[in-house]
């Protein structure tokens, strides 16, 4: 009696353990064939030509050849195909010269003094975009399993922002150490060998300059989210910018109007 009684307290927690676990894998089950199922009736509805989404937000991170930047981006849905979008960006652009440098100590050699510093720069330069434009899709719209590729075409207006760049130098007249820009004395601000490091980030953003202009975004979107309610896409496309005023970066090289740039970004957001 004692026998059977141990076999069934250890035989019981097995047979309710494997329930449980038939139970949860039985949802789990349910769960993917739901989805699959609702997968399926998008494709069903969109072959019909119904309009399965009605408007999307994304956010996305930006890698330019020149810089960097985020971009917000709402799209309403036209036809299957066709979606009206408008978008705005921010960013900072670069000039493909820019090289940091650090002062090092002459008491003691290998440590570093001061900030960073961009040796030549004039110039942050900052910018917002807000543009308006479609996105068309190319190909794999009844692929549930593949990639939908759509166009991204359009363009609208820029602001570019210039904050004068600031160093920390030690005057050699007065040995006074002080933050200057090009424009204060550009003599001393070219001098490598009184410059300390660079002024800190907040310097400058008083003196700002804004420069309207134009701007044309062209690119692809490979999108492996294309019957889900979170969108996730990646995206490649060149941006074509031109400012009314010329927008220099660095002292020593001459500035320009117009930029050219290529990009890849990560763009995630929601469908509904």
């Amino acid at each position: 009696m004692k026998k059977i009684l141990l076999l069934s307290l250890v035989i019981c927690p097995v047979i309710l353990f494997a329930q449980t676990n038939s139970q949860q894998l039985s949802a789990k089950q349910q769960k993917v064939q739901q989805r699959r199922d609702r997968i399926n009736q998008l494709i069903k509805q969109e072959e019909e030509g119904a309009l399965i989404f009605q408007k999307q937000s994304a956010f996305s991170i930006r890698l330019n050849t020149d810089g960097y930047g985020i971009s917000y981006e709402h799209g309403k849905y036209k036809t299957i195909e066709k979606t009206n979008l408008w978008w705005m960006d921010l960013g900072e652009r670069k000039n493909l010269k820019e090289e940091k440098l650090t002062k090092g100590s002459s008491i003691f050699p290998g440590l570093a003094i001061g900030n960073p510093f961009v040796y030549g720069k004039e110039n942050n330069f900052y910018y917002f975009k807000l543009g308006f434009g479609s996105q068309k899709l190319l190909g794999g719209k009844g692929n549930k399993n593949g990639v939908a590729v759509s166009a991204i075409y359009g363009g609208g207006l820029s602001l570019g922002m210039l904050k004068p760049y600031y160093v920390q130098i030690q005057d050699p007249s007065n040995g006074q150490i002080k933050d200057i820009k090009y424009s204060d004395n550009n003599t001393l601000f070219l001098d490598p060998n009184v410059i300390i490091g660079a002024s800190g980030f907040g310097k400058g953003f008083s003196e700002i300059k804004y420069v309207p202009g134009a701007n044309a975004r062209v690119a692809l979107r490979f999108d492996y989210g294309r019957y889900n309610e979170v969108l996730s896409a990646m995206e490649v496309g060149i941006n074509a910018e031109y400012y009314t005023q010329t927008m220099p970066i660095m002292a020593l090289n001459d500035p320009q109007k117009f930029f050219f740039n290529a990009y890849v970004a990560i763009v995630f957001g929601k469908r509904k």
